[in-house]
């Protein structure tokens, strides 16, 4: 170990919770509580306590494997990066460099990402890299620069949300998902305010609400526009807000007026009084704030669904307001960073867009290549996926198990198959990495050192604890060994603060500007909000943000702007003049938005007219019921990790199909017996879960698990035509007991 105490965060979900590492009996390391990080305040959930167990050698690869005669076989660093660079060269040389595809995850740290993009841009020269991030809140990122001109998850610290009037909370299960963001809500209550939660399900979460609505899978858009029309007719609309500071609203109202409630019961399921009881308890309050997550966003309309709630926190006057707006909880560990600095087939580092000129010359700049070398943007995740073995002929896969947790899985599942090459950099030995020609082990969260953006957009420090196993390497030392191969012998460093330190200058001026961010910063800080320009001078304002924000950061003193209640909150260390070594004053970080201005041209708040639409595969006769999917406290994503841990195994050892026992009952179905879930897709089998917290025209499936209980067989790769987005948590399916099949 480095050092007897290390602080650190969770390698998991997007809170990034504090805790430290320390020295186990034995060897390894200890989880222990860090009360001192504001997210989680020390609390850590079951995947976050047990975390050191995926450190063990046990459940890992400490060797890289090559597939010789048909199986893979352990061999040496040398001949395994020979052979990748080798079958990118040939791939590259007999069909172009965008028969070359790339693919990332969401839980690479900033510089990962950030290097990934460049080695695909400028080692390969190709244009497909995308990632999975894509298939978690790339909705919510489209709306909220359609809307605001900028996406960050959350545009106010999670310790804003019990100190508002009411809280919407979209399509998020936080206590399975995210328990200890679970804190939160339960301190909304105890300080008077009111928790709506909207589901198909009954979970843990809804159990907490004080209004639960249970709309039928896919009408959330229905929904949030029923809600808009009653919000006008009943004269709840902030017009002096509407007035100042947004633009649109005509159109946005009259489509919305097009929703009345009788239409939109009709739609969701979803009873006039509720609706009315939901506009008023969100209406009432001073400050309120609508929270999405994948409910709403995993759909074929997932854009214009998470605008329609962008527009009636716009239209009731929230967004920009202390204490108040609209926000999106992220889901995987960097899930914010990742599509932040480049690994986004449309993106380049600072959130800059691929297609601006001045952006491309920017990067290139940093980059010593010339602009016209920067490939376009390419294809989205699953559209990546899907030309596997046809325009993309190899592929170098890296953080990410698509064979469990892409849509339409057994179609992915063999077009991964059909490549010429794939490789894959992977902490363990994935469903994913199992078809592979080359597998690299890399090295886990204690053991190197880096930066991730959570969910508040702010960005964490991760500290290196034990030296990775003999045999195993860091993501970088792979990239940089691969650039090297291919030709390119600079501007790959291993060093993970030197790669930042590129990063900061690359993101210099964009919509998420790091530059002024610093190891030495992060780590004296407990985390800095972007955007953080290098330098603040006066005059100078942080993009969406006037001077007015000073007010309410952390730790500082005032009532802020008029009619708000002062700051409360826990204080956040300020660093003094100098502190990020360059000898001069600098600028604070950013922890709230909007406050002053939108990111837009006129800072201008945008509303969007939007529309009901159905789902792009309804029930039917031959498939009479709506699937539904998520996740289990006790597991992650495609479970590649998580399955590997004994204890939460033990807590969730495989999938289920929770249904309604009325629909049980017609099918014949007993708690317990196995089912198959049937979709023009293909068939899943897993035990029935009888319960009634469900919707009788709905089931649920958890997607952590492969084989004959894989989800994401079923799933339907519709895409939304803005966001790219799979249609996740909606497909039309049949319910099949053993004895009818």
């Amino acid at each position: 170990m480095t050092a007897s105490v290390t602080p650190t965060h969770c390698p998991y979900c997007a809170l990034q919770c504090g805790m430290n590492l320390t020295p186990a009996p034995g060897g390894g390391v200890a989880v222990t509580e860090r009360a001192d990080f504001p997210v989680n305040r020390g609390a850590l959930c079951g995947k976050g306590r047990t975390a050191p167990a995926l450190l063990s050698s046990r459940v890992r690869l400490t060797s890289p494997l090559v597939r010789t005669g048909g199986v893979l076989v352990a061999a040496g660093w040398d001949e395994a990066l020979s052979r990748i660079a080798e079958g990118l060269a040939r791939t590259r040389a007999d069909h172009g460099p965008d028969a070359c595809g790339v693919f990332g995850g969401g839980g690479l740290t900033n510089e990962k990402a950030y290097t990934l993009g460049k080695f695909a841009r400028v080692v390969l020269g190709t244009s497909q890299i995308d990632y999975n991030g894509r298939f978690c809140m790339s909705s919510a990122a489209a709306a909220g620069v359609r809307a605001f001109g900028l996406d960050r998850g959350l545009p106010f610290p999670l310790e804003d949300v019990p100190r508002t009037g009411c809280v919407i909370l979209v399509g998020s299960n936080l206590a399975e998902t995210m328990p200890p963001a679970l804190r939160f809500v339960t301190e909304l209550k105890e300080n008077g305010g009111t928790l709506i939660v909207i589901d198909p399900r009954r979970t843990r979460t809804a159990e907490q609400a004080d209004l639960h609505l249970a709309p039928r899978p896919g009408t959330d858009l229905a929904l949030a526009l029923g809600m808009l029309h009653l919000t006008v007719a009943e004269g709840r609309t902030d017009e002096e807000y509407i007035r100042d500071r947004t633009s649109g609203w005509e159109e946005a109202r009259a489509a919305a007026m097009a929703h009345w409630p009788e239409y939109v019961e009709r739609i969701t399921g979803v009873s006039v009084p509720e609706l009315r009881a939901a506009v008023r308890m969100f209406c009432e309050p001073e400050n309120a704030m609508v929270l999405t997550a994948r409910g709403p966003e995993q759909q074929s309309k997932g854009t214009d669904t998470v605008g329609a709630w962008i527009n009636l926190c716009l239209a009731t006057g929230r967004p920009g307001r202390p204490l108040s707006g609209y926000g999106c909880l992220t889901g995987q560990g960097n899930g914010q960073g990742g599509r932040e600095h480049g690994q986004k087939a449309d993106q380049l580092p600072g959130y800059r867009k691929l297609t601006d000129p001045a952006a491309r010359r920017h990067v290139a700049e940093v980059w010593g290549i010339d602009p016209a070398a920067l490939p376009g943007p390419g294809r989205s995740a699953y559209e990546l996926l899907d030309a596997m073995g046809t325009d993309i002929r190899s592929l170098l896969l890296m953080g990410s198990n698509p064979v469990v947790s892409a849509p339409r899985a057994a179609h992915v599942e063999e077009r991964l198959k059909s490549l010429d090459f794939l490789a894959v950099a992977d902490v363990v030995l994935s469903e994913t990495a199992a078809l592979a020609d080359v597998v690299l082990p890399v090295a886990q969260w204690a053991e190197e050192t880096g930066t991730t953006t959570n969910l508040e957009g702010r960005v964490l420090l991760r500290r290196r604890a034990l030296t990775p196993p003999e045999g195993v390497r860091s993501d970088l030392e792979v990239l940089h060994g691969l650039a090297a191969r291919l030709g390119v012998e600079k501007g790959f460093p291993t060093d993970p603060e030197e790669v930042f330190e590129e990063l900061r200058r690359a993101s210099a001026g964009g919509p998420a500007d790091y530059s002024g961010i610093t190891y030495r910063r992060l780590a004296e800080e407990n985390g800095v909000f972007w955007p953080c320009p290098a330098q603040e001078t006066p005059g100078q304002e942080t993009p969406g943000q006037g001077p007015a924000a000073a007010d309410l950061r952390p730790g500082r003193a005032g009532t802020g702007p008029e009619g708000t209640r002062p700051d409360t909150g826990p204080a956040v260390a300020e660093p003094a003049a100098g502190g990020d070594g360059s000898g001069g004053g600098f600028h604070p970080g950013t922890p709230r938005l909007f406050l002053d201005r939108f990111a837009t041209e006129d800072g201008r708040a945008r509303f969007v007219p939007v529309s009901h639409r159905p789902v792009a595969e309804e029930p039917d006769d031959e498939y009479p019921v709506l699937l539904t999917t998520g996740r289990v406290v006790a597991q992650y994503q495609s479970g590649a990790q998580t399955r590997r841990v004994d204890e939460l195994n033990a807590a969730a050892p495989g999938p289920f199909v929770e249904m309604h026992p009325r629909l049980a009952e017609r099918l014949g179905a007993a708690d317990g017996d196995a089912v198959t879930v049937v979709s023009r897709r293909g068939r899943a089998v897993a035990p029935a879960r009888l319960t009634t917290a469900i919707r009788p025209d709905t089931v649920f499936m958890p997607f952590h698990w492969p084989g004959e209980g894989r989800t994401n067989t079923l799933t339907n790769p519709a895409l939304d035509p803005v966001s790219r987005m799979p249609e996740f948590k909606a497909c039309a399916v049949r319910v099949e007991t053993a004895r009818e099949e």
